[in-house]
């Protein structure tokens, strides 16, 4: 599995941080992400998650989302926990990295990932943003939830309706887990990618500052 990787300028020990992609691969939207993140002071790894299916750089079009089903389709949970069970050692193994500061971040697909990372590894922080099939595939899993976890929705999202956002609230309390849930009522689905007609530039800004915020509360940096 090849990954993108994006470190602070400089020699230092730096929180870890996986970067979890949409489904059109480590794009340059998400290479951008990564070099935002590295900029604020973390080691930021990007999975290429589509590698079984898909050669190694792989990007789809966002106007052709038919032609990432086969390689969509292709990632399953057992998987995915190989991925970022690699991407965890990769992490540990850096003379760059704080061993107990590593925390993960996703979008659209890469939410799901992120969510379903923090059920299997002792992340001190987990982000999602308008994750999909998180309910009803994955909340089940919210007991071994380890970190706690920021969602970021759109409001004006119709892959994800208001049902599985509430849903996955309910879950996440009922086993008492600490999140925080946050739905932007003026945005859209993946509104975070400046890069999609769904960009919103508002809610990214602002979604971002919480992100980082509450980064650098849990990671106690």
């Amino acid at each position: 599995m090849q990954a993108y990787v994006a470190q602070p300028d400089g020699p230092g020990n730096y929180p870890g941080l996986m970067l979890f992609q949409e489904a059109f691969g480590v794009n340059g939207h998400i290479r951008d992400v990564a070099e935002r993140f590295a900029k604020e002071g973390y080691v930021v790894i990007a999975p290429e998650l589509f590698h079984r299916t898909a050669p190694a750089g792989f990007e789809g079009a966002y106007n052709d989302f038919p032609a990432l089903a086969v390689h969509f389709q292709g990632v399953t949970e057992q998987g995915m926990e190989a991925d970022i069970q690699a991407c965890w050692w990769w992490l540990q193994s850096s003379e760059s990295v704080q061993k107990d500061k590593i925390a993960c971040t996703g979008y659209c697909m890469g939410g799901r990932v992120s969510f379903l990372a923090n059920t299997i590894l002792p992340f001190k922080a987990a982000i999602s943003y308008y994750g999909g099939r998180i309910a009803p595939d994955l909340v089940k899993r919210a007991a071994q939830l380890h970190a706690p976890m920021l969602f970021c929705w759109g409001g004006m999202d119709k892959h994800i309706p208001q049902t599985q956002v509430d849903a996955i609230a309910a879950e996440l309390n009922k086993e008492n887990k600490p999140f925080a849930s946050i739905v932007f009522s003026y945005a859209d689905h993946a509104f975070f990618c400046d890069a999609r007609p769904s960009y919103n530039k508002e809610a990214a800004a602002e979604a971002w500052a919480l992100t980082l915020a509450f980064l650098k509360t849990k990671l106690g940096l």
